[in-house]
């Protein structure tokens, strides 16, 4: 990878409202596993980019004006790099984020934040269409349990999984917080 960008994506306090989301979320940790790629993209220089969910729909933990749409402490330090805000589970779609990868030479993204089956995986799906080299950190993007149509639950681990499976090899490489964090010391994925 040469200079790849860390995107994070709606890492806002509204996450913790578990119950809106589905309940029960997998990869508890992935705020650490965040914090750790923030701090390591930090201290190599490397370009990071936030995305922050500002959602149109009035129920929602992620509406502005409302604590929910907050992003978490940890990322607000980071808060001086660009941040992109979205109405739509996409980060590239009516935002600037696609032109300023593009203006900065950036053809390498790593993917992590939430939710995966949502807007981690659109994102991840628009990139690798695209033309950039997609990762997405498994440990450090998270779901919650899904109600089906036929009204049958998928644990969030069920669908973290599938969301990643959908991911892999076709749109994005799909690796944990420790291999990149190898690799970003290292050079060697």
């Amino acid at each position: 990878m040469k200079n790849p960008a860390l995107i994070v994506i709606d890492v806002q306090k509204g996450i913790d409202e578990t119950n809106h989301w589905g309940g029960n979320r997998n990869n508890t940790n992935a705020e650490q596993n965040i914090a750790l790629l923030l701090e390591s993209w930090k201290k190599k220089n490397l370009p990071i980019f936030i995305v922050q969910h500002c959602s149109i729909f009035p129920s929602s933990p992620f509406r502005p004006g409302y604590p929910g749409n907050d992003l978490k402490e940890f990322v607000k330090p980071f808060v001086s790099e660009k941040v992109f805000q979205k109405s739509t589970t996409n980060a590239f779609v009516e935002t600037d984020l696609q032109q300023t990868l593009h203006n900065n030479n950036i053809s390498e993204l790593v993917i992590v934040g939430f939710v995966t089956n949502n807007s981690v995986e659109a994102t991840a799906r628009m990139a690798g269409d695209l033309g950039f080299v997609t990762t997405v950190v498994s440990d450090a993007t998270a779901a919650f349990d899904k109600t089906g149509i036929d009204g049958t639950t998928y644990s969030s681990e069920l669908v973290h999984s599938l969301s990643l499976s959908h991911l892999k090899d076709e749109y994005a490489s799909i690796y944990t917080t420790d291999e990149v964090l190898n690799y970003i010391s290292t050079n060697s994925l």
